[in-house]
């Protein structure tokens, strides 16, 4: 399928990694009515789409492409670029789905479901929030190859603070450190979780770090309106 672009810049900016035309066309039809949402650019391998995309807000990623390229590595090379990734799949590979969930989405929506839940994820997901539904938290929960990261119970606290939603200055008063030391401590978390292959470089990475972890729980989902 050939890469190709669609209208001018709305507020969120959308590119869509398929190989199946009608699954392509069907999203578009889905996001066409709605202001705030665009799909810039359809294209069938995540190669294709990096070397002719312009600046996105969120990729919508298929699992299963036709270039044989694995969930894993493709949202690897996303995240690379900055690209914050959805995947949209049929969910029947439950291992697919735990490799794409590793290496970083911000959820999983099924092709299965209804137009106002894949818009609503979409939307979620292209303003940065995480996208919970249970084959996400599923693929956490049921991940035995998460690489045990060793924090201290110290660690855990400032990570449990942090990645809830507290800044480094609310976390030295709560935990009465310094914030050069709660900082320090994010530092060290940081790398614990890179030499463990499973990088964490933003606040929301270390939140869906702290998920996978069980120091925070995995958040109830969103029930349908």
């Amino acid at each position: 399928m050939e890469a190709t672009q669609q209208g001018t810049s709305r507020h969120a900016r959308i590119g869509l990694v398929e190989d199946h035309e009608s699954v392509a066309l069907g999203l578009a039809t889905m996001l066409a009515p709605e202001p705030d949402l665009e799909l810039l650019i359809t294209a069938g391998t995540v190669g294709e789409l990096l070397s002719t995309a312009p600046e996105l807000d969120l990729v919508v990623l298929d699992l299963r492409l036709a270039d044989g390229s694995s969930p894993e590595d493709n949202v690897r090379a996303l995240r690379q670029r900055g690209l914050e990734v959805l995947v949209f799949t049929g969910a029947d590979n439950p291992f697919l789905v735990r490799a794409a969930a590793k290496a970083g989405v911000l959820g999983v929506v099924r092709k299965s479901e209804d137009v106002q839940t894949v818009v609503s994820a979409v939307r979620a997901a292209a303003s940065g929030e995480l996208v919970v539904t249970t084959d996400w938290a599923a693929a956490i929960d049921s991940d035995p190859q998460l690489s045990d990261v060793g924090l201290s119970p110290r660690q855990q606290e400032v990570l449990t603070l942090y990645a809830s939603g507290e800044k480094a200055s609310r976390v030295a008063r709560l935990t009465g450190l310094s914030e050069q030391t709660v900082n320090d401590y994010l530092g060290r978390i940081r790398q614990k979780y890179a030499d463990a292959g499973r990088p964490a470089p933003t606040k929301t990475d270390l939140y869906k770090r702290a998920v996978e972890d069980g120091w925070l729980p995995v958040p109830e989902r969103t029930p349908r309106v």
